[in-house]
């Protein structure tokens, strides 16, 4: 009976829903056998079979999926519901002209989303259906891999791709290990080593691996492609023995396995429970500032919508209150429609007027959108100049949702190593008990230059010095994780590194540590192979050594630190720890703490990476100690990772001292340069790293983040151990506000250009208590707030010792401050993932850290120098472009329905459209969609080198100018404008006057189509006004799209169509065509309609030129060719609004210079005379007085983007 019950107890727990140990874990049956009788209850559970799936629809759920995704926009569900509306009661337009547009609409994105769903459906299929090979009853099988399921023993050859995710049992290598690339799930193509379980590596045939008789508890499938925790309990003919099974055991589906014959292995999680799969899911939405705006502009425009319905409803009432007005006769009302309620028939004729006016909520701006930011991606994807050679990689764009908001940007957040950096480590120097060692220094029989004081490796130090000083390079060949590639010669015979040069080569995850093990190299210590459990290594007497690894405390970003446990030949055992200095001084207990603490502080504020390195001897009983605290640790399902970091709390500790390490990682090419030109556009970069203060404001001075006058603020645990955080703070900001004097905050914002150079620094220890919600003295006020106040004045921030959440935090803490300003996030490694994702916009980098940033990212791209483009010139484009065709799409509707309101008046409100059915149905669809689709791909208002050169035009498009309220109404009151014009120009130039040759009148249609012939030549000429940028594709889509217009209007109304059931329009357009005064009107109305805009915009380029207009004016005198003269700052505003300075009202402003402007350089904007005198020169450009010539005083000086020559 106790076994029933303990059985029944079993049964219990695992079907228990609440039960944490059955939610949390999962068991697998190696090869689905039952485990041995007494041991526990068989469960056979149930779990997905192999098939990935990564379409979205089915044949079956297509339409309505679909249709349902679709519908859930606002605008379609709103001409759905007119559409209905139309079919339902009578109203004045045939339900065509609503439901063709949402038809063809509806219909383009859904065969442009089946087509993509059909080709993920072919990927699916193809990886589906690929063979695999099982170990089943002793014998290898084939079947396909959709049919593997979790428990197979699966049998994987060299170069093969691992079809699930696998618990390695077994390889052909004798130590059980196998080679594996990761390159397809984190871009990784370092070899990585995974470990085969100790008590099955021996197994290598069929029939023994069938012979296996072990169940594996793990946990539930999670996406993190680097953790997992579970145990395998082997059954021997003894007691099971339970082994610890982690991330280095487990083979991710994807992966491929390389310099290994073969493995066998036992699927454990299989389909769409496998990481990759659970890694397909997408990520959180952006939506960009345009989209807001575009949203905002469409409640606006539904308000008017409704507005104008109420107000033709109450207007018709009231006409029709007068008892000798009826009804019109052409409404055919039947008599019970007539005898309705007055509410219901008012209602009615509400919904009819809204199916009238509907046509100014564009339906298909929402479509050109779609085209227009989806093909426009390709120009960044086909940029050459954002091609890298070296990598052989292009830009990658990941969402083309974003394109428009690159050039919005206020704040970038860019990490150190990798981005800033190149991530190509070289080792410099070592100091061990405070004597400095560099590699190779004497290798020419000479000192090499600036190397005095230092104490080379053959200067005979005492015995215990050398002692040390072998022990500290014995431990930096120990303590790692570096693999030796070797490399096959002709014969095939493998050459190591001490048999022959240069036929192998480090590979590892982290550079730091091959340039670690090659600076041994060159210190005379040569690490040789890791081989059945032993390290070797080739010391200075060529002799080998080999120290057996016993344990490896793997690096994590929270303990900064790593450590082996090895034993030597002697017996003895130790445990060797490197780390940042912050991770290892608190631990050491002996050693020349203070000698190693001063080279580490010189080498950091040189820019060098610092890490610490330390030891401790292991008797047998502490070993056996560390044995038991790790494997407890190890075992355990729940909570592993917590108990294992405090079991490395425990081991590592009571350390001694041996030195430190300096390695050297070089400025990324052009980073400067691009963190300058950055500055010039307005752009705050903020710079957030894990490395240490000193290490990190050195990058920060070579990359021009700060120059060396600027006053740099510290905002660090060492200053707030000194003063309260309180008093530091109110310092600061008193410091900075004193600075500004009565500035306005205005002038604080981060496109401001009148900064005071401050530089703030701060550590992650000194954020998190700023950071604290709640803070215990009330008197402190708000942390955050004064924070925040404080980054605002500083030209640039520098972020130093910082976890991966606190990164994500401080973008948080930007996003959500009161400016709400746009914040890119740009990284390249797995610790920028976060903050990538918490940005407006995430871009990755491809870099050597893996592909985790690029695979989280909006956009990728091959190096930080690709930045400035991909913001400047890119950014700048795609937000004009978007901004117009917004703005226009908007104005072209207003025209269009707004004569269709006036024309009630005159129809006595009875709903009669103005416009034939065919135009109102293919006035956004065919008329005038093409031109502004094409614009809103080439357009460039400005020279693509002009932008690159001078960055300071990407304040022009700031904060979202271009569609801002004001603009807006601006566009709205154009376009009533516009149709007044139309509509009333029609109207008075054909009362009762203009007949026809043969005498016959006019008629209502004849008086819609020339309205609506204005129209559309109107609102295409101004499309054309509006262009800059000229190409043979502009000429043919915008004149085109006119003559298209005139073609169909003449076969519409020249051929009786069979189809239709009125004829109404039949030879209405060649008749009004065949009138004299119509062709007038025509050329009158468009002249007078498109006029005040041109001379708005004429008086105002001679007024109050922005930057832009005075660049397009130069770069057309220039003929294109001004991106060679520069530099072009003296083709900048004198101030901010715009107006003229006179006189020398500047020179405040180039007496202090701000910090990111060049030194003053003499330059000379000129053209040649067509003289003999080669060297006469005429200048093209006025001074700011006016004049042409200079006054006394005056130079041909370009000092920066503010001053006016």
């Amino acid at each position: 009976m106790g076994m029933d019950f303990s059985t029944l107890r079993t049964l219990i727990s695992r079907y228990c829903a609440g039960e944490e140990n059955w939610v949390d874990s999962r068991t697998v049956y190696i090869g689905h056998k039952e485990p041995p009788p007494g041991t526990e209850a068989f469960i056979q559970q149930r779990f997905p079979d192999n098939r990935i799936v990564s379409s979205k629809y089915t044949f079956w759920n297509f339409i309505p999926k679909n249709m349902f995704e679709q519908f859930r926009r606002v605008a379609n569900f709103y001409f759905l519901i007119i559409f209905l509306v139309q079919l339902i009661i009578d109203t004045p337009t045939s339900p065509v002209t609503s439901g063709l547009p949402l038809f063809f609409v509806i219909t383009v994105t859904a065969i442009k989303q089946g087509y993509e769903d059909w080709l993920r459906h072919k990927a699916d299929n193809a990886v589906n259906k690929c063979p695999v090979h099982v170990v089943q009853h002793g014998k290898v099988i084939r079947k396909q891999s959709r049919k593997l399921r979790v428990g197979d023993v699966v049998f994987v050859k060299e170069d093969e791709t691992f079809p699930c995710d696998l618990i390695l049992l077994s390889s052909s290598r004798d130590d059980g290990t196998c080679y594996v690339t990761t390159a397809s799930l984190d871009g990784e193509s370092s070899h990585k080593t995974y470990y085969a379980v100790q008590d099955t590596k021996a197994y290598r045939t069929e029939k023994e691996v069938d012979s296996i008789h072990a169940t594996i508890e793990c946990e539930q499938p999670q996406p993190d492609l680097y953790k997992f925790v579970g145990r395998i309990n082997i059954y021997m003919d003894s007691d099971p023995v339970a082994r610890p099974l982690g991330s280095e055991n487990l083979l991710l589906r994807g992966a491929t396995l390389k310099n290994t014959e073969y493995i066998y292995a036992v699927a454990i999680y299989t389909g769409m429970e496998t990481k990759m799969a659970l890694n397909y899911q997408s990520k959180c939405q952006k939506r960009s500032a345009v989209e807001k705006s575009m949203n905002a502009y469409l409640v606006v425009y539904l308000c008017i919508l409704i507005s104008k319905a109420i107000i033709n409803t109450a207007l018709k009432y009231m006409w029709q209150a007068d008892p000798n007005r009826d009804e019109p006769w052409y409404n055919q009302r039947t008599e019970s429609e007539r005898q309705r309620h007055i509410v219901i028939r008012a209602f009615t004729d509400f919904l009819a007027f809204m199916v009238l006016f509907n046509y100014i909520i564009p339906v298909s701006m929402y479509v050109t959108v779609e085209m227009q930011k989806f093909l426009g991606s390709y120009f960044i994807v086909w940029d050459d100049e954002m091609l890298d050679e070296e990598l052989g990689e292009r830009a990658v764009v990941n969402t083309s949702d974003l394109n428009e908001e690159l050039g919005q940007v206020e704040y970038v957040f860019t990490d150190k190593t990798g981005t800033l950096t190149e991530n190509n480590m070289e080792f410099i120097e070592c100091c061990v008990d405070g004597h400095v060692y560099v590699p190779n220094i004497i290798c020419n029989g000479q000192v090499m230059t600036g190397a005095g004081g230092m104490d080379m490796i053959d200067s005979s130090p005492g015995p215990d010095a050398r002692e040390r000083e072998e022990l500290f390079f014995r431990a930096l060949c120990l303590c790692h994780t570096v693999q030796v590639k070797e490399e096959e010669t002709v014969d095939g015979i493998k050459q190591g590194i001490h048999q022959g040069k240069s036929t192998s080569f480090y590979i590892s995850s982290s550079p730091d540590e091959v340039a670690l093990v090659e600076g041994m190299k060159g210190l005379g210590f040569t690490y040789l192979r890791l081989k059945d459990s032993h390290m070797e290594i080739l010391n200075r007497e060529d002799e080998v050594e080999r120290f057996e690894l016993l344990e490896v405390l793997t690096f994590d970003s929270v303990r900064r630190r790593m450590s082996v446990i090895v034993r030597d030949s002697r017996g003895e055992r130790y445990l060797f720890c490197k780390g940042a200095d912050s991770a290892i001084f608190p631990r050491v207990i002996s050693g020349k703490v203070e000698q190693v603490r001063a080279r580490v502080e010189h080498n950091a504020v040189e820019g060098l990476r610092t890490l610490c390195v330390a030891y401790r001897p292991l008797s047998p009983e502490q070993y056996q100690e560390v044995c038991h605290q790790l494997s407890g640790a190890k075992l355990a399902l729940q909570d592993r990772d917590k108990r294992l970091a405090e079991a490395y709390d425990q081991i590592e500790k009571d350390l001694i001292l041996l030195g430190a390490t300096a390695v050297e990682d070089r400025l990324q090419e052009k980073a400067a340069d691009t963190i300058e030109s950055l500055h010039k556009a307005g752009i705050k970069v903020w710079v957030l790293t894990g490395d240490k203060m000193e290490t990190a404001a050195a990058t920060c001075y070579a990359s021009k983040l700060f120059h060396r006058n600027t006053q740099i603020l510290e905002l660090t645990t060492k200053r707030t151990e000194e003063q309260s955080l309180h008093d530091v703070l109110f310092d600061l900001s008193r410091t900075v506000l004193r600075q500004h004097g009565t500035m306005t905050r205005d002038n604080f914002s981060s496109l401001s250009g009148d900064c005071t150079d401050f530089g703030l620094i701060i550590d992650g220890a000194t954020l998190s208590a700023v950071m604290r919600p709640d803070q215990e003295d009330s008197n402190s006020g708000n942390y955050k707030e004064i924070f925040l106040e404080i980054c605002r004045n500083c030209s640039a921030v520098l972020c130093c010792r910082m976890a991966p959440l606190q990164k994500a935090q401080i973008v948080k803490l930007i996003k959500a401050s009161k400016e709400h300003p746009i914040t890119l996030a740009i990284g390249d490694g797995a610790n920028d993932v976060s903050m990538i994702l918490e940005a407006h916009v995430g871009i990755g980098i491809m870099g050597k850290e893996g592909r985790q940033a690029v695979r989280n990212s909006d956009y990728a791209i091959p190096k930080f120098k690709h930045l400035k483009k991909m913001l400047l010139v890119h950014g700048h484009y795609y937000y004009i472009r978007i901004s117009e065709l917004v703005q226009y799409f908007f104005y072209k509707n207003v025209c269009f329905i707004f004569p269709q309101f006036l024309y009630q008046f005159f129809c006595g409100f009875s709903q009669q459209p103005l416009y034939d059915t065919a135009y109102l149905t293919l006035y956004n669809i065919s008329f005038t969609s093409l031109p502004i689709l094409l614009y809103s791909l080439i357009e460039q208002h400005i020279n693509m080198d002009i932008l690159k050169k001078d960055p300071t035009l990407y304040r022009d498009i700031a904060k979202n100018s271009l569609l801002q309220w004001s603009t807006f109404i601006y566009w709205t009151v154009l376009g009533v404008y516009d149709a007044i014009v139309m509509f009333f120009g029609a109207y008075f130039l054909f009362d009762n006057t203009t007949f026809t040759s043969n005498g016959q009148m006019f008629g209502n249609w004849t008086f819609g189509t020339l309205v609506f012939t204005v129209l559309v030549f109107t609102v295409t000429l101004k499309l054309a006004l509006d262009t800059h940028y000229w190409t043979w594709i502009n000429h043919f889509v915008i004149w085109g799209s006119l003559i298209f217009f005139v073609v169909f209007s003449l076969l519409w109304g020249g051929i009786i169509w069979p189809f239709l059931n009125y004829q109404r329009m039949y030879y209405v357009f060649m008749q009004m065509l065949s009138s004299g005064p119509a062709w007038l009107s025509i050329i009158l109305l468009i002249t007078a309609s498109l006029l005040p805009d041109v001379v708005k915009k004429v008086i105002w380029r001679a007024l109050w030129p922005t930057t832009t207009e005075r660049i397009q004016s130069a770069d057309k005198l220039y003929k294109g060719q001004l991106s060679e003269f520069t530099p072009l700052a003296s083709l900048h505003a004198s101030s901010k609004t715009g107006n003229y300075r006179r006189g020398s009202g500047n020179q405040g402003n180039a007496q202090n210079p701000r910090r990111s402007e060049p030194l003053n350089t003499k330059v000379m904007f000129t053209r040649w005379q067509r003289t003999q005198d080669y060297c006469t020169f005429t200048p093209l450009l006025r001074f700011t007085d006016g004049s042409r010539y200079p006054r006394r005083g005056h130079a041909y000086s370009g000092a920066g983007p503010e001053t006016a020559v």
